[in-house]
């Protein structure tokens, strides 16, 4: 070889320039996404390849070895296996928020099992893959040679909805590396058409519709700040949580039910790592655990007898990958280069794209209709001038000759115009005379005599109106941005009424981020616990009015036991709001706290879920009575709920004796729980009361007695002591009832048989604390033994709840007043034997339009009152 071809060069400065080239080559042509459709190219090319294929919805399914082929062939030259695996990973549901290929046949596991060979499974497009190509043939996109010249391929898609933010992705690079969260389709889309609306819009007001991520599997996102970090600058983390449960099984042991695993967790890789804990003697509080999941995830841990589940929860969420972190790291191809892109930016960036489609798609159109126009003006013109234009043709000698001399035809524009046509081109007018085109010419020599007719000449005209509307909507889509914008926001919105699912993962705030106040409305709710230990809190708008002695509602739907004992049914039911705090009191005299809307949610017909997901109750613990505290703040807005001056927690227990302790010796509650008082082994706990300091006390017993005092008469004492005697109820008797005297207001007595009645507190005189009481409500087979008391005024509304679960809201005012010692009326119609179970006060979330039953008509007086007993 000659010397003249040998050049030296610096091989520092070569190896520099070479690794650079191959750096950009990595991040531009490989591992980031485009913002503009948030697909690599790999995956670009594989649906494109699939659509090229005819591989669309409604049609069959083809094999994936074929769709590999045929994008490793004309597209994407690399290996068959990371083709396969990207095709694959579009169609896993567990890897993709939204699907872009439906696949069939074995596509993997969320174990992490591979997917079969692709000479076995079979895919095509899914709706969304499709809706990512729509219009592609019209012109909105640009295409480029591919890498042998042979075809040509899109250098991006149209994208008809925002996969860059939906589905999100990540990828490794050279130096940079991306990893994106998928969010929910329908607040996307919202928070896109927010920002159209208002170019200005600030984070604030974007995350009222785009919440945070949203992934493919249901579990907890825990953390706003690192949401609004990563929405602001293109950065941050979370921390996402399983689904986790607390339940009994029928032997009576707590079992730690896993639903859900965090986005990208192995399920059985967390497995291992729970049997190594336990194996190693970490983790002492379980037994055995199984899986039992399919489609849905459910392994359940048993755990032994003396462990506290929240506790073992606990441990499960610090040790093992039940809880994760995820971040997020916004680096996407923008205008050919890496950028590190806010939510605004990313929003923007999709808008400014959109636009361009949309544009781009008009002038198409546009061009199309035009081209139309043309002819049919040519087929109108030849119409209305049927005899010299039939004559020329017969007249020359062949079909070059006729062309010449139909182009040589000229009208006048006047005749032009009379014939319907709108002349837009200058170039078919030569002064005043309108001339054709050679299109024209061609498509007048290819009439067929069919559309000579009268019948066809007036479809042609019909035609070309049409079309004239059509350019003149085009040309003002062109003109008027405002259009643009409206096509953009009007075409999401289809694809979100089509496609867009609910929200599968929670946003929870952690301690000292933002007060769950402020996210949370302060709406009305009705919070029930069942004697097995299931609560739920409903709206209170899913139980509407009813008139008194209707049938009421179905209400919780209780678990059967399967065993000797009763079914299970609702114990404890109050009207709250959300932002109250509840003060749970145990059958051990502990005292746990918590917000109601912390409790988990469920409709009027749930059964709830088990106490033990929400405390942290100790082994053979159960709630014996519950305190609304209704949440106060001051001009500042700290919560000064436990301030000293709050009044007094008063307790009543089965077999009589009460106790006063201040509320602000509970200030200081933790998760554990606290003492509240002290129990001796056959006592319990019947009702729990807050007290200003000077209020009159009505115990009630279940025979029917009464014994009205003065909380003086009862000393304020700390919370480790037992209290002293309220009433001695007889042999066989017990306090079912705890009532405030209160001015203005009457005592309902409500008794097992349904019978109820309302009496004016002055008919119960004061007496000492400690003595047998005087009678509250005749107490007779009919009526049945007395089942709960409560303060009422007229303006109240009444909640009964049944053994089996049924449930009524009836008012007040519809019950009439009667003396001490009567039977009272019927306060509802119970089925053979049903009973009635337990009563409290409704507070409605605003006004009621009127009584109704279960069937809408209005029910009143459906049972005689009962008469009178005579007065002892």
């Amino acid at each position: 070889m000659s010397q003249d071809f040998i050049k030296p060069i610096n091989v520092a400065e070569e190896l520099s320039n070479s690794f650079l080239e191959y750096s950009m080559s990595v991040i531009i042509s490989r591992a980031l996404p485009d913002v503009r459709d948030g697909l690599k190219p790999s995956q670009r090319r594989v649906l494109y390849a699939m659509r090229q294929l005819g591989v669309t919805p409604g049609k069959a399914h083809v094999k994936c070895a074929k769709i590999v082929g045929e994008t490793m062939g004309n597209y994407h030259p690399h290996g068959d296996s990371s083709i396969y695996s990207t095709l694959v990973n579009m169609g896993q549901p567990w890897s993709m928020r939204e699907m872009l290929v439906d696949g069939q046949g074995n596509f993997g596991s969320v174990e992490g099992d591979a997917a079969a060979s692709m000479r076995y499974t079979e895919a095509r497009l899914h709706h969304l893959g499709m809706a990512m190509m729509e219009d592609l043939d019209k012109d909105t996109v640009d295409f480029q040679p591919n890498y042998d010249g042979s075809q040509e391929e899109p250098s991006v898609l149209p994208s008809a909805f925002p996969n860059f933010l939906v589905n999100g992705g990540t990828g490794i690079a050279v130096g940079m590396a991306t990893n994106l969260a998928p969010h929910n389709l329908g607040e996307v889309i919202d928070g896109i058409c927010a920002q159209i609306d208002n170019s200005e819009i600030t984070l604030e007001e974007l995350m009222q519709h785009i919440k945070g991520p949203d992934f493919p599997v249901s579990c907890e996102i825990r953390g706003i700040r690192g949401i609004e970090e990563y929405f602001r600058t293109g950065r941050g983390s979370m921390r996402l949580r399983g689904k986790v449960e607390i339940e009994e099984n029928e032997n009576g042991k707590s079992i730690i039910v896993i639903r859900e695993v965090p986005y990208g967790v192995n399920r059985a890789v967390l497995q291992e790592r729970i049997a190594e804990l336990v194996n190693e003697k970490t983790l002492t509080g379980i037994s055995g655990m199984r899986d039992l999941s399919d489609e849905e995830t459910r392994i359940e841990i048993e755990l032994k007898r003396d462990a506290r589940p929240q506790v073992v929860v606990n441990q499960l969420f610090k040790l093992t990958t039940l809880e994760t972190s995820f971040s997020v790291n916004m680096l996407a191809i923008h205008k050919n280069r890496p950028k590190q892109l806010s939510l605004k930016e990313a929003i923007d960036a999709y808008i400014e794209h959109r636009r361009e489609v949309v544009l781009r798609r008009t002038r198409y159109l546009l061009g199309k209709a035009e081209e139309r126009a043309e002819l049919l003006e040519a087929y109108l013109l030849a119409l209305g001038h049927l005899d010299d234009f039939i004559k020329i043709i017969r007249d020359s000698k062949n079909r070059d000759e006729a062309r010449e001399r139909l182009a040589a035809y000229e009208f006048s524009t006047a005749t032009a115009e009379g014939l319907g046509i709108l002349i837009r081109s200058q170039a078919a007018v030569k002064g005043d005379r309108y001339v054709f085109s050679e299109r024209q010419v061609n498509a007048i020599l290819e009439l067929r005599l069919y559309q000579l007719t009268g019948l066809e000449r007036d479809k042609v005209k019909g035609e070309y109106d049409a079309v004239l509307l059509d350019i003149k909507d085009l040309l003002d889509i062109l003109a008027r941005e405002e259009r643009v914008l409206n096509i953009i926001k009007d075409e999401l919105r289809l694809i979100k009424d089509k496609h867009a699912t609910p929200r599968k993962c929670p946003i929870l705030a952690e301690a000292g981020e933002i007060p769950m106040e402020d996210l949370i409305a302060n709406d009305a709710m009705i919070v029930t616990l069942s004697h097995r230990g299931y609560i739920k809190r409903t709206p209170a708008n899913e139980y509407r009015l009813q008139g008194r002695g209707g049938k009421g509602l179905k209400g919780m739907e209780t678990r059967s036991t399967g065993k000797d004992e009763p079914d299970d049914f609702v114990e404890h039911m109050f009207s709250v709001q959300a932002h109250d705090y509840l003060l749970f009191f145990t059958n051990t005299g502990r005292m746990y706290v918590e917000r109601v809307y912390e409790l988990p949610e469920g409709s009027r017909t749930a059964m709830g879920r088990s106490i033990k997901n929400v405390l942290n109750l100790k082994p053979d613990e159960k709630i014996a009575a519950l305190l609304r505290l209704e949440r106060t703040v001051d001009e500042d807005g700290n919560d000064v709920t436990f301030r000293e001056d709050a009044g007094f927690v008063f307790f009543a227990t089965r077999t009589g004796k009460v106790k006063k302790t201040a509320l602000n010796d509970f200030r200081n509650y933790r998760k554990d729980g606290i003492i509240a008082i002290n129990l001796e082994e056959d006592n319990e706990l019947i009702g729990v009361r807050l007290t200003s300091g000077s209020d009159e006390i009505i115990l009630v017993t279940h025979e029917g007695l009464s014994l009205r005092f003065h909380e003086d008469d009862t000393r304020s004492m700390g919370r480790n002591s037992m209290g002293v005697m309220g009433i001695r109820p007889r042999e066989e008797d017990y306090v079912v009832g705890l009532a405030l005297v209160t001015e203005g207001a009457t005592l309902l007595v409500a008794s097992d048989n349904g019978l109820g009645k309302r009496t004016s507190f002055e008919e119960y005189r004061k007496q000492s604390r400690g003595g047998k009481g005087i009678i509250t409500m005749k107490v007779t087979e009919k009526t049945g033994p007395v089942v709960g008391a409560v303060t009422v005024t007229e303006q109240d509304q009444l909640m009964l709840m049944t053994s089996t679960g049924q449930n009524i809201r009836i008012r007040v005012d519809g019950i009439r007043e009667t003396g001490r010692n009567a039977q009272g009326v019927k306060l509802l119609t119970l089925k053979e034997g049903e009973t009635l179970q337990d009563i409290s006060i409704f507070i409605p979330d605003g006004e009621d339009a009127g009584a109704e039953t279960e069937d809408g008509e209005a029910q009143e007086g459906a049972a005689a009152d009962a008469p009178e007993a005579p007065a002892e």
